[in-house]
């Protein structure tokens, strides 16, 4: 049974038959985005960064990596750019989204997951990296944003750390405007201390 209007709840995909689970079943509602579900496909990654996670929402508004936002690299201070200086590296490896859409407001659930890795002149322990959030209408206006900061623990004898993160975010569309024509961007703030 279709409705349409409000209650609506989608995820987006790439993967098919993906860690989110089938569509075969009409009758259940697909699960909700989770951050054990985006941290589980970080850790299985093949390489290919940015991928949806989960079923093609119809309707919804877009998860996309922003433009340059997929790596970040911190590097000692005075030194961007040197390859000897890199003091670690985040990348965001995996999206996913679902949305609940009412007459004139539509709520995104969205998340993403990633890896830090250590540089040569990195330090074990507790990385944490910012990343910007910001929802563009069709015209690429900014519709509102966030800034959030992602945790991942690197060491020595374990030089990769993962990180996965759940938010949500809610906006007004005026009248005429449809879900997708909207977009939410997440990516790695290029203006954090010692980006290069």
């Amino acid at each position: 049974m279709l409705t349409s209007g409000c209650g609506i709840s989608s995820i987006t995909s790439g993967l098919g038959n993906s860690i989110f689970g089938s569509s075969s079943s009409q009758s259940t509602p697909p699960p909700g985005v989770s951050e054990e579900q985006l941290l589980s496909a970080a850790k299985s990654d093949v390489g290919s960064t940015g991928s949806p996670v989960g079923e093609i929402a119809h309707g919804c508004p877009r998860l996309s990596i922003s433009p340059h936002g997929s790596h970040l690299t911190i590097y000692e201070d005075g030194r961007a750019g040197d390859g000897l200086a890199i003091m670690h590296r985040g990348e965001i490896t995996k999206t996913a989204r679902e949305c609940q859409i009412e007459p004139g407001r539509v709520t995104v659930r969205y998340g993403f997951s990633g890896r830090v890795l250590l540089g040569p002149r990195g330090h074990a322990g507790n990385v944490k990296l910012p990343i910007n959030v910001m929802v563009t209408d069709a015209k690429r206006a900014r519709v509102t944003g966030d800034t959030v900061s992602v945790d991942a623990t690197v060491a020595v004898d374990n030089p990769i750390g993962y990180f996965s993160t759940v938010r949500t975010v809610t906006f007004d569309i005026p009248e005429g405007t449809r879900p997708g024509e909207y977009e939410v961007f997440v990516g790695f703030d290029q203006n954090a201390q010692g980006a290069g």
